[in-house]
């Protein structure tokens, strides 16, 4: 085997073998020619070549995602290490492990007109994690500090769940090869300390126990969460409690019969009595962020006594509300409270319950008799999802349109909300779907699809990938919205395009179907599941025109 003769190539990659790090995403370049042909090499180390920086990076955010360990990213200098920020700012507040390996020219080449050279150190300051400038490797000294720098971004990436940054400065000759890997002694990060949580202490939980016990009033609402099974075993016993309601998402990834899974639903018939009746003596939030505008708009106005985030690492003030933060797991806190707090008789749960069934006939009801549109199609797709498989949701109204149906309890669902934009929901779909043997659907919009569509420019696409594309020709979300519809300007917000996915499917090596009724997209998604030799896309075409009055119309029936 040929290794990189250079040094602090060689630390870098051998600190990633020794730390656990298996699955590198690389783009061509020169000036990180020593990290890909080490990387190369490595035995216990895919590597994957994929040439859009920007979709490289997505690529190993949904990785990341679906394995909940750092994935590398690596780059040459320049402005390919820009193009990684989407990424890197969605991993930063969706507390995806993700770990950035830029090259660099060496310090006395930055600001001298060379070639291919921007200044690299402090590019993501502000969603990053930590971040790790290596130096020239010209003493003892400097190879201790290296060492150090990258045993520490890589366990910080790992424990506190976000993006870290490795800038690799490399001088000329970067082609050199040697035969073995030099030998360091790296510090390895254990298991046990990546898993490590240290409980609360239980008289100040105490304290927050008797509050709660005395509350007749309490939502727990549920973010974006991977999928856990303990956590959905303590939310259901959590529901016991009849002074409890709980609201969740399709993206929480938590099903019960007895939670609120559909807000903007529930939210939207509301009398202004109800809304004061619903108004919650204590929220309690855990997870990531919440898609639903309403129940923000709806908790601002009617604000909790006292609001507690549970979350490893953040504690948003969403609701501009927040009393208290639990710098702990989910689970782990639930474990822990549990032991201190007992039902409290109330009809909360059970009135909000009945309103929820309530809504879900008056949607039922809407759904079988609407016109052809957005939301009809959204709930004939949601019929076809295969069980036991992954959900992947663009963003904007994609996102929006899921959370009003039920999903099969089997499956699980991603989206990236970190951010909320659409500029990688394809390349994260793809890099889940490389991490997995289930069955991976991307739901997407036209516009995101299009934005994102060198994601399709990638070798290692699974041939059960499915992506199902509503094209409504434009950001529908715009028509949605009230203020664009009321400007001369809605075609720059909205940005008709008259385009399909068909050549794009072509050239890619993807299998194409499309569809233009319900009809159409029955007769299309009974053959779009089975077996192929390629990835498949279904691309169903609504009217721009009618979507948005469709939706208003929608939510205008639970007021009767």
């Amino acid at each position: 085997m040929k290794y990189p003769k250079n040094e602090l190539a060689q630390l870098v990659i051998a600190s990633c073998v020794s730390n656990h790090i298996n699955e590198v995403v690389i783009s061509p370049g020169s000036r990180n020619g020593p990290l890909t042909i080490g990387f190369n090499q490595v035995p216990t180390i895919t590597s994957y070549s994929v040439v859009d920086e920007r979709c490289a990076a997505f690529v190993a955010l949904g990785m990341a995602q679906k394995k909940q360990k750092a994935t590398a990213v690596v780059c040459t200098s320049g402005s390919a290490l820009l193009n990684y920020y989407p990424a890197v700012s969605e991993a930063f507040y969706s507390n995806i492990p993700l770990l950035v390996i830029s090259a660099d020219r060496p310090k006395y080449l930055i600001d001298v007109g060379d070639g291919q050279t921007i200044r690299q150190t402090g590019v993501f300051k502000n969603h990053i994690l930590f971040e790790a400038n290596l130096v020239e490797m010209q003493s003892e000294v400097d190879r201790e500090i290296n060492k150090e720098l990258v045993y520490k971004a890589i366990k910080i990436a790992n424990t506190q769940k976000g993006p870290v940054h490795i800038n690799v400065p490399f001088d000329e000759p970067l082609y050199d090869l040697v035969s073995d890997m030099l030998e360091y002694p790296l510090e390895k990060i254990e298991e046990e300390q990546v898993l490590t949580e240290t409980p609360l202490k239980v008289k100040e939980l105490e304290v927050f126990a008797d509050t709660w016990n005395k509350a007749a009033k309490k939502i727990v609402l549920v973010g974006v969460h991977q999928p856990s099974e303990l956590l959905q075993t303590q939310i259901n016993h959590l529901l016991k409690d009849p002074s409890v309601l709980v609201f969740t998402e399709t993206n929480s990834n938590i099903n019960s019969k007895n939670t609120i899974n559909s807000i903007d639903q529930f939210l939207a018939g509301l009398s202004e009595e109800e809304k004061e009746f619903y108004q919650p003596d204590i929220l309690l939030t855990i997870g990531g962020l919440v898609v639903s505008k309403r129940i923000k708009q709806y908790l601002r106005a009617l604000q909790p006594k006292e609001h507690w985030a549970i979350h490893a690492t953040t504690g948003y003030d969403t609701f501009f509300a927040l009393t208290h933060h639990f710098k702990i797991s989910t689970e782990l806190f639930f474990s822990q409270f549990f032991w201190l707090i007992k039902n409290k008789e109330s009809k909360y749960q059970q009135k909000g319950l009945r309103v929820k069934e309530t809504r879900k006939q008056q949607h039922h009801d809407f759904v079988a008799t609407c016109e052809y549109s957005d939301l009809k199609v959204f709930g004939v797709l949601n019929q076809f999802f295969p069980k036991k498989s992954v959900l992947q949701l663009s963003n904007s109204a994609t996102v929006r349109y899921a959370q009003l149906f039920d999903v099969d309890d089997s499956i699980t669902v991603f989206c990236n909300r970190g951010t909320s934009g659409i500029d990688g929901s394809t390349s994260t779909a793809i890099g889940h779907a490389m991490q997995t043997k289930k069955q991976v659907t991307l739901v997407t919009g036209d516009i995101s699809f299009l934005y994102d569509s060198n994601a399709l420019w990638n070798m290692y696409i699974p041939t059960n990938f499915r992506i199902i594309i509503v094209n409504n020709n434009g950001g529908g979300i715009f028509k949605i919205l009230p203020g664009p519809k009321k400007t001369d300007a809605l075609s720059y917000f909205e940005t008709p395009h008259g385009l399909t996915a068909e050549h794009l499917a072509k050239m890619y090596g993807f299998e194409y179907l499309f569809a233009t009724s319900i009809k159409g997209i029955e007769k299309e998604m009974t053959s779009f599941y089975k077996e192929s030799c390629q990835p498949k896309i279904i691309e169903v075409f609504t009217p721009s025109d009618k979507n948005d009055q469709v939706l208003k119309t929608y939510f205008e029936s639970f007021k009767v």
